[in-house]
């Protein structure tokens, strides 16, 4: 039985004294064993902890007691190790960065999708499927004939939506991320834009690749995920994909019996990218993990 709780969260909401919440959380967080990473901004929280069930719990109910945050969702799936080294938490502008100041979730959003329900309007000939991620989680997964915008950041999207909106004149517009929270960034700009009809999927692939069965599912690969798993695929359960620790891009496990791959130092995507002197560097830290490890201790680097 998998003993760690993974919790993956966000909400919009006004927190004027954000940058006062930081050392409690920290503190919390740190007292209860918890792992992670959270962002923290005027607009809310976000971010993706781990730890035993008591701690998780310990910290969610220390968040539901902020202002506005009472209604907090989350997001759970299992492991049986943590698939974080150490927990951070951060002050930003943005919790998940657009860019656009006129953007606000917390005043209208698109119309929310069930995930039991999103085949039968993805399907629909009427609506065109966007996926918001960045181009390197698309190429490990996505919805059948979703639209890739081949964006290297989330901030790309309002400049590719104007450069391509008139493709998608009189059809409706479903859109879906890994969680939820750019769709709650993206459909809020869509509508300021004027589009009508836009939807989003509820709980974004994560709660789709839970709640509905394989043998039902229109998503094809595996979920890029931001933390040690890399990838889960149906039943959230751990995928095949690894990191390049040089370039940060998911491999698939041929990878690394390519001629170009060499652990923490390079892989096929990123051989040619660093020069000789940044490559020493990669393999000393790379030696770094390796000493540590047979220590039994985390590398933090």
């Amino acid at each position: 039985m998998s003993n760690i709780v993974i919790a993956a969260l966000y909400h919009f909401t006004k927190l004027s004294d954000h940058k006062n919440l930081q050392a409690p959380l920290i503190e919390i967080c740190n007292s209860q064993g918890i792992k992670g990473s959270l962002l923290l901004a005027f607009e809310g929280i976000n971010g993706t902890i781990a730890g035993s069930r008591t701690g998780i719990d310990a910290v969610l109910k220390h968040l539901r007691a902020w202002p506005g945050c009472s209604n907090l969702e989350h997001k759970e799936s299992h492991s049986s190790g943590t698939p974080f080294k150490r927990m951070k938490v951060k002050l930003k502008k943005e919790i998940v960065t657009m860019g656009q100041p006129d953007v606000d979730p917390t005043l209208n959003v698109g119309n929310y999708v069930e995930a039991s329900d999103w085949n039968n309007l993805i399907l629909q000939e009427d609506v065109v499927v966007i996926d918001t991620r960045n181009d390197y989680e698309v190429a490990i997964g996505t919805f059948e004939g979703a639209v890739d915008p081949e964006t290297k950041s989330f901030g790309e999207f309002p400049e590719w939506w104007g450069k391509n909106k008139n493709k998608f004149q009189n059809k409706r517009i479903a859109m879906f991320c890994t969680g939820g929270i750019r769709c709650e960034k993206s459909t809020n700009y869509l509508i300021n834009e004027g589009v009508e009809d836009v939807y989003h999927l509820k709980g974004g692939i994560l709660k789709y690749l839970e709640d509905v069965p394989q043998e039902d599912s229109k998503w094809d690969g595996e979920c890029f995920v931001f933390d040690a798993r890399v990838s889960v695929k149906h039943r959230l359960e751990e995928g095949k994909y690894k990191l390049c620790y040089a370039c940060r891009m998911p491999l698939a496990p041929d990878a690394f019996n390519r001629s170009e791959f060499e652990k923490g130092v390079s892989c096929h995507l990123c051989i040619n990218t660093n020069g000789p002197e940044r490559k020493k560097r990669f393999r000393e830290r790379q030696r770094q993990v390796e000493l540590a490890d047979k220590r039994g201790k985390h590398h933090i680097g």
